[in-house]
């Protein structure tokens, strides 16, 4: 044990040679020291806590929501919580060891964006919740937004108030949210009876010019007085804003001339559009707040879990049936 603790602490007097056959075996068995066994004395007593792995969530605004729930989650049950940040792919290995060296009781994995993602090995076997991501791994439990349906009932929403000629600018190809908002897009489309060949839909490039790019679209496919579509369906609330200074540059009057829907209800902004932006809110507090209950209270769930995006009525939508 003395060997161990003076190869951890980088203590002298420790040969070459011992020193790799320790970090081969710390390596091996995933070891990490117990740091609150250096500060708690009494085990049985401690309260228990929730670990939070953030990749990219702490540094984004939609990290507020879902970050407080656990947080908040945890209190009201009566356990503690932490954050470790994982910064990039290449830096979950690290973070992971850190979590562990705090000996937590339940570990959230949070991504911001819903993306796909392989737990660090040395996480496996522990009682993991994933949070706006999904494994492969069918054992664990992940609560994400359900992208799919609530593109659906958007577009029925739309159907229900006459609107017939869409412009649809998706996020970036081949990513999962955008790929469940197109599918459910095109299904209530089909199940309305009507055909592709009356929407025009692109998506995004990668990268913040990727939005930008939207003014162009717009200038392209909209020519006023005569315009060729009556409702822009936009990936997110940041295409949305940049949908709304061209339109308006354009002389474009929204709802007027022509409807914008879009989806994420983007933290400090989405209420301050003019007119107020009909949108799809993010349940990234219910997320937040599922993935804690799950570990506190030891639910029995695993597999994909998805909630519900609620529709935000604001003034960027008109009922054009009695037009």
């Amino acid at each position: 044990m003395m060997t161990v603790s003076r190869v951890i602490n980088n203590a002298p007097r420790v040969t070459a040679m011992t020193r790799q056959r320790v970090e081969e075996a710390i390596n091996t068995l995933h070891y990490v020291p117990d740091l609150s066994a250096q500060k708690i004395r009494g085990q049985a007593n401690r309260p228990r806590t929730l670990a939070v792995l953030a990749e990219d969530t702490a540094t984004t605004p939609f990290s507020v929501d879902l970050l407080l729930a656990i947080e908040h989650t945890a209190q009201r049950l009566g356990w503690n919580s932490f954050i470790i940040n994982v910064s990039a792919v290449g830096d979950r290995q690290r973070a992971a060891r850190e979590v562990l060296a705090h000996r937590p009781d339940g570990i959230i994995y949070t991504t911001m964006g819903l993306r796909k993602i392989r737990l660090p090995e040395a996480l496996l076997g522990l009682p993991v919740v994933l949070a706006n991501c999904i494994s492969d791994d069918t054992h664990l439990a992940s609560y994400i937004p359900d992208d799919y349906h609530a593109q659906y009932q958007a577009t029925q929403y739309l159907l229900a108030r006459g609107y017939q000629r869409p412009l649809c600018y998706w996020l970036p190809e081949n990513e999962l949210a955008p790929t469940a908002r197109r599918q459910g897009f095109e299904q209530a489309w089909f199940d309305a009876g009507k055909n592709l060949d009356e929407v025009t839909q692109c998506h995004m490039p990668k990268g913040d010019e990727g939005y930008l790019q939207l003014a162009e679209v717009l200038a392209t496919h909209l020519t006023p007085p005569s315009l060729a579509h009556d409702v822009l369906i936009c990936g997110n609330d940041r295409a949305a804003f940049v949908a709304y200074q061209q339109l308006l540059t354009m002389g474009v009057k929204i709802p007027q001339d022509i409807a914008v829907i879009g989806f994420d209800n983007l933290v400090g902004v989405g209420h301050l559009f003019l007119p107020g932006l009909t949108t799809l809110q993010l349940p990234h507090y219910q997320i937040g707040e599922q993935a804690a209950r799950h570990l506190i209270e030891q639910w029995d769930k695993p597999g994909v879990h998805s909630l519900a995006c609620p529709l935000l009525e604001r003034h960027s939508i008109a009922d054009r049936n009695g037009q």
